[in-house]
């Protein structure tokens, strides 16, 4: 898989984390795995889990951080799909060494364009901006 797509499996992998309790993660992680319109490679597998387990270890401390620089919004506030790919962007932003600033913030805009409403994209890329100014 490209980056992007393994970008967008995270993703979709990450959203689960609002619908599902802490104990029902590793099901889910499973579920995922299996879903039968998807075939992982192996070493996909291995990169969407470490890159799943890295964010959500960083769940807490990436809100607070989104709560500090998204001026009148929360990430309690935020909508599902908008909240993951920030925390997404985020952490490539400020935690992934390997994804520089600039391309964690354009490929979470063009996952918004895919995945948000239609200004979602917009509001990703402002909120995502503070992170890097």
């Amino acid at each position: 898989m490209s980056r992007r797509e393994l970008r967008e499996q995270i993703f979709k992998l990450l959203f689960r984390v609002e619908f599902n309790s802490e104990e029902e993660m590793d099901t889910q992680c499973e579920l995922f795995f299996d879903d039968v319109d998807t075939h992982f490679e192996e070493a996909d597998m291995q990169y969407i889990q470490n890159k799943y387990s890295l964010i959500y270890e960083k769940i807490e401390e990436i809100d607070k951080l989104i709560d500090e620089k998204a001026k009148g919004w929360t990430a309690e506030r935020m909508g599902k799909v908008e909240l993951t790919i920030i925390r997404l962007g985020v952490y490539e932003v400020l935690f992934d060494d390997e994804v520089p600033a600039s391309v964690a913030i354009n490929e979470a805009v063009e996952l918004a364009k895919k995945f948000g409403q239609d200004k979602s994209n917009g509001f990703v890329n402002a909120v995502l901006a503070k992170f890097v100014e």
